[in-house]
């Protein structure tokens, strides 16, 4: 899910209310079940009451940077992101991506089946887009695919692996990979109730 300019706008706003707002109920309303001071407060205490505000305001840009570096990270967490409008295609684009990695191998993977998987949650804020799929490869193969695989820019990766043995002697092997990539939440159905 991108943030857009006006949800970035919003968390810095929210970044900058949220402390005042303690402060302000903390300092000035201390204990809702006390009893109420007296107007006239000495000097010690307003003195003491102002080192507070002044030190709470002086936390507060701390405080915005510390939003505004989440805020980068999580943008750049994202751009790994599978985006499509719908879920068809972005099993179609992480199949692109499989693909893609597949025929840079050394000699190229030929896929034999490719399956389109499910679409679930991940999480409240994202969805997890899979497609299972079948080749036959060597094991040096599979191997290099894998790290291949993790070294994408898109947040790709395996999460579940079937290998079958099938010529031991020149290290044949049938594998069935379920590949699973990254994608926004709206991608994912909503599941209906009765």
């Amino acid at each position: 899910m991108t943030l857009q300019a006006r949800d970035r706008r919003a968390l810095a706003a929210l970044a900058v209310a949220a402390p005042v707002i303690f402060l302000i109920h903390w300092v000035w309303f201390p204990d809702s079940g006390a009893a109420v001071e007296p107007a006239t407060e000495s000097i010690p205490q307003a003195e003491r009451r102002l080192e507070k505000l002044r030190r709470s305001s002086a936390s507060l840009p701390a405080q915005e940077k510390v939003v505004a570096d989440i805020s980068r990270e999580l943008a750049q967490r994202e751009r790994g992101l599978i985006q499509a409008d719908t879920p068809a295609q972005a099993q179609a684009q992480l199949l692109q991506i499989f693909r893609r990695v597949a025929s840079r191998q050394t000699p190229p993977i030929e896929l034999k089946t490719v399956e389109m998987g499910q679409v679930r949650p991940l999480g409240e804020d994202y969805g997890e887009i899979t497609v299972p799929v079948t080749f036959d490869c060597r094991i040096e193969q599979l191997l290099n695919l894998l790290a291949d695989l993790t070294a994408q820019p898109e947040i790709v990766a395996t999460s579940e692996i079937r290998i079958t043995a099938t010529d031991a002697r020149q290290k044949l092997l049938s594998v069935r990979l379920t590949v699973s990539g990254v994608a926004p939440r709206h991608l994912v159905p909503e599941k209906k109730t009765l």
